[in-house]
Parts: structure tokens; sequence; C-alpha cells
């Protein structure tokens, strides 16, 4: 990672997780197109379950940045014995977070789903949807422990530079889930018809099915970390460090769970179809947002391991070729979102009056895409140089100091097109700060002149 073109290099390093990621981003749709053939109530539930969903993740992803980040650096300082206590105070973090969400699970999955219920929602609508977001989200969360253990295992490999087999374990259990969605949802070849749990049981057997494979491919191909907790036993200031540069990315994330918490009920507030369509616009745009992300997972050891190696040009190249990429991503979703709105919708199965709040939702919120590729370059770059609190102000701007309340203020006007302009509006604060931060992060770091 210090000699390779650094063209070259993030090609190599992102596309696998791009792949990966855009798998990622079809099951995660796929799932929703068969769960809306059930009907829009089960469509509204699993965007109702989508904020504790999105949390589970952010924890798993949050350590597994800081990581992938701290064993990078480590590995570029030629420090091996600090890379592989990196990786067992790793482990333990993500163990605990589990323990949290299968807390959560047993006993809280129902209140969490009647707090985004509007009191103008008919009771009886109310009441399926409630008992559709328990049914799915009881199970994501108490078998999560596949997630947790999918997501380490592949930050080790994307942290030694072994991306293609972390593309390999998401495929697998990507595929495992499109293939058996339909199987357990509506009861196929013999399997029992478990309708929206059907949905979420494929999603975490997936899970632990790739979980399985990236711990065999580790043990088998990742030489470079000797996953012991004997030999490399977890330490406390292991975990400050990780913990450091994850809790930001954590929190930010969490920001984003609890902007979709509000927004669900702001949605509500004007017709269950509205949140139902938020909740698909969200599986959309992972399309579009997704390939980044993965951009951002091949860059991040990138910078790391340059940042511990000090070889400021490789970074400064780095960071300007993924903001490169990451727009012309960007372009082509605003572009597809802005020609094909009703095309997108129609995977699922939308009722004319989705079709009526959707197309114009679309093509407002997809303004956005156009400011978003370099704003997320920014804060990830941030956080591989170890200032993940400043991507996590500039993310509480955005999404709960801006977007919510510009969306309240929106929809106090009665009109629900009104709502999809937070978006833009938000999103342009972000590239201003984000901008500023890392210019600031640069100079800070002894690299003012790249700036």
């Amino acid at each position: 990672m210090g000699t390779m073109p650094v063209n070259r290099l993030l090609i190599s390093m992102a596309v696998p997780m791009m792949i990966s990621m855009l798998v990622q981003a079809l099951y995660n749709v796929v799932d929703s197109i068969f769960v809306s053939r059930i009907d829009e109530f089960a469509l509204t539930a699993v965007g109702l379950a989508f904020p504790m969903q999105n949390m589970l993740i952010a924890f798993a992803v949050g350590f597994g940045v800081g990581i992938n980040a701290l064993i990078s650096r480590a590995l570029g300082e030629k420090k091996p014995d600090v890379a592989n206590r990196i990786a067992s105070t790793g482990f333990l973090l993500e163990g605990l977070s589990y323990l949290i969400f299968l807390i959560i699970g047993l006993f809280f999955a129902e209140p969490f789903a009647r707090a985004q219920i509007d009191a103008a929602t008919p009771a009886e609508d109310a009441e399926i949807i409630v008992r559709y977001t328990v049914d799915y989200l009881q199970i994501v969360l108490v078998c999560s422990f596949g997630v947790f253990c999918e997501i380490t295992f592949e930050r080790l490999l994307q942290s030694t530079g072994k991306t293609a087999w972390s593309m390999v374990t998401q495929m697998i259990g990507a595929v495992f889930n499109i293939i058996f969605d339909p199987i357990l949802i509506f009861g196929l070849l013999g399997f029992p018809r478990m309708g929206i749990a059907g949905a979420a049981a494929a999603t975490v057997a997936g899970q632990i099915l790739a979980a399985g494979c990236a711990f065999f491919i580790n043990k088998h191909k990742n030489h470079e970390i000797q996953l012991s907790f004997t030999r490399y036993k977890p330490s406390l200031r292991a975990a400050k460090e990780i913990s450091r540069i994850s809790i930001p990315s954590i929190v930010m994330s969490s920001v984003s769970s609890a902007m979709t918490f509000f927004m669900n009920r702001i949605l509500m507030g004007f017709t269950s179809t509205a949140a139902a369509f938020f909740g698909v616009y969200i599986k959309l745009q992972s399309f579009v947002f997704m390939p980044v992300f993965g951009l951002n997972n091949g860059m991040v050891p990138i910078i790391g391991y340059n940042y511990g190696a000090r070889q400021p040009e490789r970074i400064h190249k780095t960071i300007r070729l993924a903001m490169l990429y990451a727009t012309a991503i960007m372009l082509i979703g605003f572009a597809v979102f802005q020609l094909l709105p009703d095309f997108l919708l129609g995977f699922f199965d939308a009722s004319e009056d989705m079709l009526r709040i959707g197309e114009p939702g679309l093509r407002i919120i997809s303004v956005s895409f156009l400011l978003a590729g370099v704003s997320v370059i920014c804060s990830s770059a941030c956080q591989a140089f170890g200032f993940g609190m400043y991507s996590l102000y500039i993310s509480v701007a955005r999404q709960l100091v801006v977007l919510v309340p510009v969306a309240w203020l929106m929809s106090m006007t009665g009109v629900l097109d009104n709502i999809w302009w937070s978006w833009p509006i938000a999103e342009l604060i972000s590239l201003g700060g984000g901008l500023l931060m890392l210019r600031h992060v640069l100079r800070k770091t002894g690299m003012r002149k790249l700036a």
C-alpha cells in the first residue's frame, strides 16, 4: 500500500468493496420488493424497523472502522503485535455491542414500533403495522451476532489489503439472502410460509453464513493477523484507541437512525403510504451511496497506512481521486432518479398513491446527490486521520440540526412535496462544513500544503 501507483491501488482496493456493497444494496432492495408483495403495511413496517436495524449496523461498522484504521496504521508502522492486539480487542467490543441489541430485541421491539405511529393512524392499521414491525425486528436483533462477526472478520481482511476476499464473503451472504427471501416469505419448496418474519430469517441466516466464510478465510489466508485472545489479550488502551475513532462513526450512523425515526413520525402524520415511500427511498438510494461507501472502505486503509508511513503525497492523491470517483457515481444516481422514478417505484408494487407521492419525491431528494459525493469523502478522510469527531459535528448538524427541523417546518405547510427539499438544503450545509473540516485536518496533521 506504500508503493503501488495510487490510482491503481485505490481501484484494486475499492472496486471489490464497491461490488460487494452493490450486492448488499441489491439484497436490501430485493428484500423490500418481496415484502411489498405481502401488502403495503408490511412495507411500512420494514421502514419503521429500519432506524433500529441501521443503529445495529452502525455499531458493527463503527467499531469495524476503528479496527480497520488502527490495524492498517500499525502495519504501516511495522508493529504486528499492536495490530493483533487491536484485532482481539475489537472483537470484544463487537461482542459487547451484540449483547445490547439482544436485550433490545427481547424487551423493547414493540415500544420502539409504537413510538413511530402517529395518533392519526387508524387503530386497526396501526396494530397491523406494529405486529409486522415486531415480527421482523425481533429476529433481526436477537440473531444479530451474525452481522457483528461478519463485519469484524471482513474488516480484518480489508485492513491487510485483502478486499477481494471481503467481497467474496459479503456476496455469499447476499446471494443466500436473495435466494431464500421468497422461499421463506411465501413458503416455497416445502418451507413454511413465514411472511415478513421470513424476510428477517433470510437476512440473519445470510449474515451467519457470511461470518462463517469470513472466519475461514481469515484463518487460512490472512496471515498478517493472528487472532488469539490468549496470546494477544484485549487491552483497555487498545479499546480506548478503537473507541476514539469508532464512536464518532457510530454516533454519526446513529444520528441517521434518529433522523429516520423522526422522519417516520413526520410522514406518518400525512399517511402510512408516505412512510412506506420513505422506506423505499432509503433502499433505492443505497444503490447510489453503497458504492461510495465501498470506495471509502478502500480509501481508509490507504490513508491510514500512508499516514503511518509518512507519505503525504500519496494521501493527497488518494483523497482527490476518491472525490472524483464519488462525484461520478452520484451523477449517475441523480440521472437515474430524475429520468426513471416511476420505473424504480414499480419494483415495489407501488399503488397510485405511492406513485403520486414518490415520483416528485425521488426527483427532489436526488438533487442532494450532486453535493453528497465530496461530502462523504471529506468525512471519511477525517476519520482515517483519527479526527472522527469532526465528521460527527457535520453529521449532527446536517441530519438533526438542519434536516429534521426543516422537514418539520415544511410539514407545517401541509404540502408533502415541500418536505423533500430538506435533503438538498441539508446536503449543501454538509458539503461546506466537510471541506472546511478536511482543510483543518490536513493543516493540523502537518500537511497544510495539501489543502
